[in-house]
């Protein structure tokens, strides 16, 4: 969902890669849905384990809670965000994850100096 928005919010002007530590089969159909609900399409995406030459490309790497399953380079600027698993909830459940991960990432844009695109 936080790439989702990122792409969308950054209008082209942040390169964003998506993986996960122990990333699931496929993308969560109630995060799906809530990412439509904002105009954002996800359902193609395919979840991805992390990739060194990618973590090792990133000016900024965002983290959710993988603590030390996460690879970790120095000098790489590391951001953790302690955001709620949307996996097994409901909707309404999801809702307020991706309501609070909209907000993050448009601070992180704000900190980037990064206008959102909308």
């Amino acid at each position: 969902m936080a790439a989702g928005f990122m792409r969308l919010l950054a209008g082209g002007r942040v390169e964003v890669f998506s993986g996960g530590s122990e990333p699931a089969q496929e993308i969560n159909p109630g995060a799906a849905q809530a990412m439509l609900e904002k105009g954002i399409d996800i359902r193609g995406e395919i979840p991805r384990p992390w990739s060194d030459e990618i973590v090792r490309a990133a000016d900024v790497v965002v983290t959710m809670g993988c603590g030390d399953a996460c690879p970790v380079y120095p000098g790489k600027r590391y951001v953790d965000w302690e955001v709620d698993d949307p996996a097994g909830r409901t909707i309404e459940e999801i809702r307020p994850i991706r309501d609070d991960l909209e907000q993050r990432v448009r601070g992180l844009l704000g900190e980037l100096d990064v206008e959102p695109a909308r």
